[in-house]
Order: C-alpha cells, then sequence, then structure tokens
C-alpha cells in the first residue's frame, strides 16, 4: 500500500505517518485556534547554509546537521537567532504553511497557559484539582495541586509506556479516537470520563517525577472550569493570537468538543518558532508581556527539589542537571535551555542564553527512540553554540 494510503486504523503507524502527521484534520475531529485578524508578526530572514556544521555523534565520532535531518526523519526545520530566521527547510511534502501534529509540544502551550491565568489570579498553583473539577473528588486526582500536575508528581497510577498497546497513554487516544481498536475497551466517551475513571494511586504527591499525559488534560480541564471560558477560547484569546501568527492552529478534539492538550495540537513551523521566541525573551513578544518575566526565569530556575527528582527519574539521562517544570523540560540552570519535546521527534528548542530557537518535527516510525532524540539533543546544542 502506499503511504499517502493513511485512514485512521493505520495513520500512527509507518510508513503511514509520514503523510498522516500533516494531515490530521481530515482524520479527527478538530477545534481551530483562529490566528486573528491583526497584522502578522513577520519574522525576518537572514539565510545561511548550517547543513555543514558539525557535532559529536554518540559513536564518538562525528557528523552533521545535514545527515541528522536525514536520518531523523524530518519534515520541517527552521532555526532562528535573535528573532531572526537563519535556516528553514522542509522536506516530505512540507510547506512554510503546513500543519503538523505537535504530539505532545502541545502541553507546553497549555503550561503557558496556565502561568497566564495564574497570573491573572483566575486559578493559582497551590490551588488543589478539586477546587475547580470537584467531580475528581473520588479519584486519584483528589490531593493533587495543580502545581503538582504541571509538574508531573501527582500520585495517579497511569502507564505512559509506549510500547505497551495497552498503556493508560493509548486507552487515553483512544477516547478521542487515535486507537480504534482499543475502542471497545475504553468505555468512557470523553477526556473528562476518562479522568474520572482513574481511582489508583501509584505514590505520594509530590514524592516522584514520572511523566504522564492525563494531567495536562486535567489541568486544561481545570482552567475552563475557572475561567468559565472555552479552553480553545482561552488560547486563541491569550496567546496564539497575541503572537501574530500567521496560521491557525487546530487541536483534535473529543466527543464533547473539548480539546486534547495532552499531544492533539497541530500548527506550522514558523508559528512554533513565534512560540519559543516568546519565551527566549521572557514573555515579551511584538511589543506585548504575553506572561511575566517572572513565570520564565522560574521556568529556567526550578527549585532543586525538581532536579532531584529528575535525576532519580527514569528521564534524567535525557538533560543530566536538568528538570521538568510547568510543561517543559528544563536544562541544567547553567545552560539556560529548554525543550518542548512530542513523540516521533517533535522539538522546541529554546536557548534563553544566546536567543537561539530550533523547531523540528519530524515523522520517526517510532514513538520514542531514545538514540535519535539524543542526537538530535547534541545537534541542537552545536547548532545554539555555533551560530
Amino acid at each position: 500500500m502506499h503511504q499517502r494510503e493513511f485512514n485512521r486504523n493505520n495513520w500512527g503507524q509507518p510508513p503511514f505517518n509520514r503523510k498522516s502527521f500533516q494531515h490530521i484534520q481530515s482524520l479527527f475531529p478538530t477545534t481551530r485556534l483562529r490566528r486573528g485578524e491583526q497584522q502578522i508578526h513577520l519574522l525576518k530572514k537572514a539565510l545561511k547554509d548550517l547543513s555543514k556544521i558539525p557535532f559529536p555523534n554518540l559513536e564518538g565520532g562525528e557528523t552533521s546537521i545535514e545527515k541528522m535531518l536525514r536520518d531523523s526523519f524530518t519534515d520541517a526545520f527552521l532555526v532562528m537567532k535573535d528573532g531572526i530566521i537563519l535556516t528553514e527547510e522542509y522536506f516530505n511534502g512540507m510547506s512554510p504553511s503546513s500543519f503538523h501534529l505537535l504530539n505532545s509540544v502541545s502541553k507546553s502551550f497549555l503550561g503557558v497557559l496556565i502561568g497566564i491565568l495564574s497570573h491573572e489570579d483566575i486559578r493559582r498553583p497551590e490551588d488543589a484539582i478539586t477546587k475547580h473539577l470537584p467531580e475528581l473528588q473520588d479519584t486519584a486526582f483528589c490531593e493533587t495541586s495543580i502545581q503538582q500536575a504541571l509538574d508531573m508528581t501527582g500520585a495517579v497510577r497511569y502507564d505512559e509506556d509506549y510500547m505497551n498497546p495497552d498503556a493508560d497513554f493509548w486507552r487515553e487516544t483512544a477516547v478521542v479516537g487515535w486507537r480504534p481498536e482499543l475502542a471497545e475497551n475504553v468505555p468512557q466517551e470523553t477526556l473528562f470520563e476518562f479522568a474520572l475513571s482513574l481511582a489508583e494511586s501509584e505514590q505520594d504527591n509530590g514524592a516522584k517525577f514520572d511523566y504522564r499525559t492525563v494531567f495536562t488534560n486535567v489541568l486544561a480541564m481545570t482552567a475552563e472550569s475557572a475561567a468559565g471560558v472555552y479552553l480553545q477560547n482561552l488560547l486563541e484569546e491569550k496567546l496564539w493570537q497575541k503572537l501574530g501568527t500567521e496560521q491557525d492552529a487546530a487541536i483534535v478534539v473529543d466527543n464533547s468538543g473539548f480539546p486534547y492538550m495532552g499531544a492533539g495540537m497541530n500548527a506550522c513551523a514558523r508559528d512554533l518558532a513565534r512560540f519559543g521566541q516568546m519565551i527566549a525573551q521572557g514573555g515579551l513578544f511584538n511589543g506585548e508581556q504575553i506572561i511575566p518575566s517572572a513565570w520564565t526565569k522560574d521556568l529556567v530556575e526550578g527549585n532543586q527539589t525538581l532536579r532531584s527528582l529528575f535525576e532519580r527519574s527514569d528521564y534524567g539521562v535525557m538533560r543530566p542537571g536538568g528538570h521538568y517544570h510547568n510543561q517543559f523540560w528544563v536544562s541544567a540552570l547553567e545552560d539556560e535551555t529548554l525543550m518542548c519535546i512530542g513523540i516521533h521527534g517533535q522539538f522546541i528548542h529554546i536557548n534563553i542564553s544566546n536567543q537561539t530557537v530550533i523547531v523540528k518535527l519530524s515523522s520517526q516510525p517510532e514513538p520514542a527512540n531514545t538514540d535519535l532524540f539524543l542526537e538530535t539533543g547534541l545537534a541542537f546544542d552545536a547548532l545554539s553554540h555555533q551560530i
């Protein structure tokens, strides 16, 4: 079968995901974040050939940006320094206006929205989830705080092993139609109903960092409940339109129309670069302070507790000395580097110290290939220090 013949049953598998990741809106119901009627914030360009920049590979030898892009199933690649695009390349039929599935890069957009709402005192990080979603009182979320959910340190038992076809992660995606073969065994019709079904705990709240997508979806529900405004309207008004984006964004929704913020956002590479640049500039973009600079400062600095939890987790090897905070992956403190990461090779790399933003969208065959991930990280670090 030709790889273009993707459908709802095979879309997430290779080779079909090479095309399906650009056509999610043809497969599943989505909601739009409109770019708005204001003038687009134009990105300046000073294009350079960065393809031959060398960096160390995992075998102790040397490789190039060009080879990394080819070997890691790249669909879009954009490098920006001081707000100026130095490289913008598209592969596999993509173009500057193409949408691409972001997977868990979606989480970082939700994290920023939660930060904005906290600054506006609509809901506070120390609030219990149940303050805004009292229906969850008899679930594993009953004593989890907003901040613990943001930092993935809450109590709920939830398996996110992508190699386990029956993991809770995949069962939750079945609610939005992503895994039809699981739907018969997943009776919940909405993401909210799925959250209600999670009664078991695997740890004390705040005791351990363990990455679990369900926290993002529950956080999205608390945002909508606290503000009394549809989540997509909050994202559109308080974030997406303020970035002066040139395209809409699209988010996969469940049967109730609620956005799947854990992994369901779709956008173009340039608009992701705008988001990254806003973070790099301390929340300031296009003359407006979208999120307080104190929030981005806290994001980078974290605290020793977060670093200790990260070091003791299965993810510590990803960014030694780093931490996970407010739905972002953060490097060691002296690096001042943030990452938004999604399975199958989605990245926004933000180096605040030298104002470098790198966007990479991919359609890798495996959800989580450690070698591809680590080598891509080495490439990003080399680029941010050499350009």
